[in-house]
Order: C-alpha cells, then structure tokens, then sequence
C-alpha cells in the first residue's frame, strides 16, 4: 500500500492527469447532450449516451500510458527503482492504482451520461430505465473497462517507454487497426475477438450482439486476457532492461 500511495502521489504531481480527466468528462458529457437533446430526445438510447464514455476510455489509456512513459522521460524511474528494487512490485502498484482511478471514472462518467441524457430526453422511443441487469451491465460495465484498459495502457507504456509512441498505438489499435484487421478476408472472422471489439461487447444491449463474437461475459474475460498478456509481456522486459 505505502508503494501504490507513491504512485499516487507522483501521479497527482503533474497536471496531465487532471486535463485528461477533464476531457474524459466532457466526451462523457457532451454525447450525452448531443443524444438526449434533438427532436426532444426521440433518439436516445442508453448506448447514444455512452457513446463519449467509450471516446473517454481511449483518453483514460493516454493518462494511464504517461503515468509510466513521463518517468522513463524525465528519468525519474531510476529513483523510482533505487527506492524500489523490486520491479514487479512498482508495475503491480501502478497497474492497481490505475485500475482503481479506472473502475471509479468509468463507473461515474457513464452513470453521469445516462442521467443526464435522460433528463434531457423529453419524449424518447424507447424508456430510459435501468431496471435490468442488461441495461446495468451496459452502463456500470465501463467501470470495468476503464479498469483493464488503464492496466493495457500501463504495459504498452512500460514495453515502449516513449509517451509518443505508446498513446500512438493505444489510439490507433481500437479506432483503425482492429477495423482493418476485420476486412481481411478470413483472418476477418477472428476480429470479434480482438481486445477492444471483445470488451465493447460487455457494454453492447442483449441481442445486438455480432452472433460470431464473444458473449458480454466473455468479451470481459477476452479484454482482461489481452491485458494480463501485454501486462506479462511489460514485466518480462522491465526486469531484462536497463532503467
């Protein structure tokens, strides 16, 4: 605990945390004022109004990425490791700490959404309720999502090492690559079971599922394995590198 308050602390020490959060709100916020307020909110949907808390996911993996990558810039992770020698305890402690921030700001961010769009639609379709454990799971299952993407970014941020590049492919992987992939013939069936399509299956309503992807559950079970893989991947060559 006393080395994950550590990365509390150095996390809240620089302003990038804070603009990101900002940002990841006003995504979260602004789709859903986008959703529940023309024609009077005929539109809206619960997955319309989460549409900016899945754009803050992509700006959630930035921050988590720079909590790793911001160290190896300025070179304080060799004070990080002096203080700490046991490397797979100061990956550990700031994959919890991210996780933590992740579950938190995804679970808030798309709650907030959802009532807002809600107050905002005067007269939708289709009730905004969250009377089922489906309309639950598609709104606080962010929570989730937030929490192993922030662990993904925290790998991809420890294998690169270079903020550039990492928030580079934490973007492009989920807008562009996983859509490419899915137009290649053959290896095309295999998309659904990409890391970011097989998550967004854990926040998608019951039967508007892609029969040949994952269910929610274990598009869940699928994104956490890509992570821990990345997160084993992070570890192996944190410990064979030099600072």
């Amino acid at each position: 605990m006393t080395l994950v308050n550590a990365e509390r602390i150095k996390l809240a020490s620089t302003r990038s945390p804070y603009w990101c959060l900002v940002a990841i709100l006003v995504a979260g916020l602004g789709f859903a004022v986008i959703n529940g307020l023309p024609d009077s909110g005929q539109g809206a949907s619960i997955g319309g109004a989460l549409l900016g808390a899945t754009i803050g996911m992509s700006i959630f993996m930035v921050l988590a990425a720079l909590s790793i990558t911001t160290e190896y810039r300025f070179g304080t992770i060799r004070s990080t490791f002096l203080a700490a020698p046991k490397r797979f305890n100061v990956l550990l402690a700031k994959s919890v700490l991210v996780g933590v921030i992740g579950l938190v700001v995804g679970s808030v961010v798309a709650l907030a959404a959802f009532y807002l769009t809600k107050a905002l639609a005067a007269s939708p379709i289709m009730p905004m309720e969250l009377s089922t454990g489906d309309e639950w799971r598609q709104v606080l299952g962010y929570g989730p999502l937030f929490a192993i993407a922030g662990v993904m970014a925290v790998s991809v941020g420890t294998i690169l090492r270079q903020s550039a590049g990492a928030v580079a492919i934490l973007l492009l992987w989920p807008l562009l690559i996983e859509r490419l992939v899915s137009l290649i013939p053959t290896v095309g069936d295999y998309a659904p079971w990409l890391p970011f399509a097989a998550g967004q299956q854990f926040v998608s309503a019951a039967g508007t599922q892609n029969p040949d992807a994952p269910t929610p559950f274990q598009g869940l079970l699928v994104f956490a394995a890509w992570a821990l893989l990345l997160w084993l991947i992070a570890l192996f060559l944190l410990k064979k590198r030099d600072a």
